[in-house]
């Protein structure tokens, strides 16, 4: 029945994650922790932190991750073919349809309109890995004492670095790591 459950909310997440990975975040959110509750709102960050670092796209890490999990290398096997199948044939399909009907006017504008969706998915993946990071916490149980001042420094500065000096994202993310585990170590040993 597991296996079944896998597959299933898996293979939700690859039919509806339309524009990537970040665009999956919350689908994988809502299934994985709200919807099954298989994995705790910071085991859910530190997935999508390991997703995102391995070679991949998000989704399938994700879904290999959780699978192993739950249920170990067949759980795994089961929620990255839930996961990508939905893709494969959506790709098969329009790329019969886009062959067949490339020169209407419609095809244009049905991806055209596909693109605010996106965005909006994106920018709410975002609001919630932000979220996390600076409060550990999803939006609905946001609390200002929570609020975590060196991973707002953090945030900052590395967004700086990425957009002012034009440091590659690699880098930066080693980087904030080996700070933040100095801060950490040192807010430790003075007893913060």
């Amino acid at each position: 029945m597991i296996y079944l459950q896998l597959f299933w909310a898996f293979f939700q997440i690859g039919l509806f994650s339309f524009g990537g990975g970040y665009a999956a975040v919350p689908l994988i959110q809502s299934r994985v922790v709200e919807g099954y509750h298989w994995l705790e709102m910071s085991q859910f960050a530190d997935l999508i932190t390991i997703a995102e670092m391995t070679p991949g796209p998000i989704a399938v890490n994700s879904a290999t991750f959780v699978g192993q999990q739950i249920a170990g290398l067949p759980g795994a096997l089961v929620c990255t073919l839930g996961c990508i199948l939905p893709a494969f044939i959506i790709v098969l399909l329009l790329s019969w349809l886009y062959i067949k009907y490339r020169s209407l006017k419609a095809m244009q504008g049905i991806l055209t309109g596909l693109r605010p969706a996106i965005v909006a998915m994106i920018a709410s993946a975002g609001v919630t890995l932000l979220t996390l990071a600076l409060f550990d916490a999803s939006l609905t149980e946001l609390c200002l004492s929570d609020f975590r001042i060196v991973e707002c420094i953090l945030f900052c500065v590395s967004l700086l670095v990425l957009r002012k000096i034009k440091i590659g994202p690699i880098p930066v993310i080693f980087g904030s790591g080996i700070v933040g585990m100095i801060v950490y170590v040192l807010l430790e040993k003075i007893g913060v």
